[in-house]
């Protein structure tokens, strides 16, 4: 097979200021203490890429400027819009009031499976992400709608909290 990959020019990317001027998506993402500011920064490069209207940095979360964050988001931080809210539970309630639905993405007893869910028309959804060893906080799961979890079929229990954005985000793309 000879297919000559695409130059970055051809690819017909929007930029930074089309991206703000654009459709809201509804998608926003909410990062609840996470420790590695690589896997903040690969998080805003998916947030750039599947259109997300912006990320919600919680606890201990680095926040832009950062080298480490830059260096996997390549200039994304630049680009989608985001916020400090140190609380957790606050920004929940927050982007509740703002008309979300707000979904953890986590293993729990009643949690819906990637696979059997989709997202509604009109509907805005805000996805909150937890820290890479201990997960979304409990007290941030009971204040959230409801959970869903990215089905597994090998031996480990989880996946990298910036993969498992970058699928939620996949799924939930229009």
């Amino acid at each position: 097979m000879k297919d000559r990959k695409l130059l970055n020019s051809e690819l017909g990317r929007i930029d930074a200021q089309a991206y703000r001027d654009s459709e809201p998506s509804g998608i926003c993402l909410v990062l609840d203490n996470i420790r590695s500011a690589y896997n903040v920064g690969s998080i805003f490069r998916s947030a750039d890429a599947f259109h997300a209207d912006r990320i919600v940095l919680c606890g201990i979360c680095a926040v832009p400027p950062s080298a480490e964050i830059h260096k996997t988001a390549l200039g994304a931080e630049n680009v989608v819009p985001w916020e400090r809210i140190p609380d957790t539970l606050a920004a929940v309630e927050a982007l509740r009031a703002e008309g979300y639905t707000v979904i953890a993405v986590e293993q729990t007893e009643h949690s819906v499976k990637l696979t059997n869910w989709s997202i509604a028309d009109g509907r805005k959804y805000a996805f909150v992400f937890g820290n890479e060893v201990d997960g979304v906080q409990q007290e941030v799961v009971d204040a959230c709608d409801y959970a869903i979890e990215i089905p597994q079929h090998g031996t480990k229990h989880s996946l990298n909290v910036s993969v498992a954005a970058g699928i939620v985000l996949f799924a939930s793309s229009k």
